[in-house]
């Protein structure tokens, strides 16, 4: 949203915010999804680089396709010890794992 704009909408006696406001996300409820976000970004990736299917990934890892799918969506209903899990399995170095997460709390 451009200034203008929220000046205009803020002088018309409108709040603007932001989805955490709104959401009341404390710092870490926020980087807790941007760590699912960024790990199931690397999920997806690396299933797709070992020419891998959600459904193949699953039964590797004891698990559901949908579950694998809500994982590389970020789907903060997924343990984020699954999400490790799972990347271990498909060979995912944990110092790569550590970057990703790093990243995903530097925003």
């Amino acid at each position: 949203m451009t200034a203008d704009k929220r000046a205009r909408l803020e002088a018309a006696g409108w709040t603007v915010g932001d989805a955490n406001r709104f959401l009341s996300l404390t710092r870490a409820d926020q980087a807790l999804l941007d760590t699912l976000e960024v790990l199931g970004e690397m999920l997806r990736a690396r299933r797709l680089r070992a020419g891998l299917s959600q459904g193949r990934v699953a039964l590797l890892v004891q698990s559901s396709q949908s579950r694998v799918a809500k994982m590389e969506a970020g789907d903060p209903s997924v343990s984020l010890d699954l999400v490790i899990r799972t990347l271990l399995v498909l060979a995912t170095p944990p110092t790569a794992i550590a970057k990703t997460i790093v990243r995903g709390l530097s925003g």
